[in-house]
């Protein structure tokens, strides 16, 4: 029986454990998937020594994801990029890691938009520099989107986002302030809200979508709510939008294929559980 995980702390909010046991049932594959609650401290001997305790590998989430890229001895090439680490395996007795945000947020713009949805957008404007927003910025510099702005109510740390990931590919990444927020959005083609703002709890993110682009798309990594404060905005504006639960279940699947050998795939039920049971904890 081969065994997985996602280790965090805390970890009892974690949706994955019903996403790979949905998918684990749905392929009749003898496995398990745990939540695994690790406190920092204790999170080094952890990931040196999951393997021994039977687990062929996991996911890994707040607040591990930069000390496991740290403490892996391999990475891939997007993971170093990014300097996090989400998904963990053993290969040749070695622990692998790598980040599958990227993946997940592109699969999922893909799926909700269709083929070719980024040739009109000249211009991306991504809300929030935390490691999310990362992930976003490197799949959409991935895509070839020409310009991409990186706003933070905290300078400094979109402009050290910019830093890291400016040289890797063609398109131009520039930090702005957060006074420079209403000019951004009337350019852009694409809005992505990577912050917490608009979380069942936290006060919604307050811009104006009147001045966006008739062809604009938003779209919001936050899932509880499903219709974020700024999806419903975007939608009263007749706006596309791309909610938050696509990028969860999409980056999920290249670690089951890893784990448990098939590649599962992100269908209308398998969403449909998840948002039921975001809909009945809210």
């Amino acid at each position: 029986m081969t065994k997985a995980f996602v280790v965090g702390h805390p970890i009892k909010h974690s949706r994955s454990p019903l996403i790979h046991g949905y998918w684990l049932k749905e392929y009749g594959i003898a496995g398990t998937y745990e939540r695994l609650d690790v406190a920092p401290a204790e999170f080094p001997d952890f990931l040196k020594g999951f393997h021994r305790q039977g687990f062929a590998g996991g996911n890994v989430t707040l607040p591990h994801k930069e000390a496991a890229c740290r403490l892996v001895d391999r990475r891939t090439e997007r993971a170093e990029r990014l300097g996090a680490v989400n998904t963990l395996w053993v290969e040749d007795g070695l622990v692998w890691g790598d980040n599958t945000d990227v993946l997940g947020f592109m699969a999922h713009l893909d799926r909700s938009l269709g083929t070719g949805w980024e040739q009109p957008v000249g211009t991306a404007l991504i809300i929030g520099a935390g490691g999310a927003a990362r992930a976003v910025v490197a799949g959409l510099q991935e895509r070839g989107i020409p310009r991409i702005l990186v706003i933070n109510r905290t300078l400094p740390k979109a402009q050290e986002l910019v830093r890291d990931l400016r040289d890797e590919g063609p398109s131009s990444l520039v930090a702005l302030p957060w006074a420079d927020i209403d000019p951004a959005v009337a350019e852009a083609g694409l809005v992505v809200n990577t912050t917490s703002l608009g979380m069942a709890g936290q006060p919604p993110l307050d811009i104006d979508l009147g001045i966006s682009p008739g062809t604009a798309v938003v779209a919001d990594i936050v899932y509880v709510p499903l219709r974020t404060p700024l999806l419903a905005a975007a939608e009263t504006r007749g706006l596309r939008t791309v909610d938050g639960l696509g990028m969860l279940l999409h980056q999920a699947v290249p670690g089951f294929a890893r784990w448990f050998g098939v590649t599962p795939q992100v269908t209308p039920e398998l969403r449909a559980l998840i948002a039921a049971d975001i809909e009945g904890c809210s």
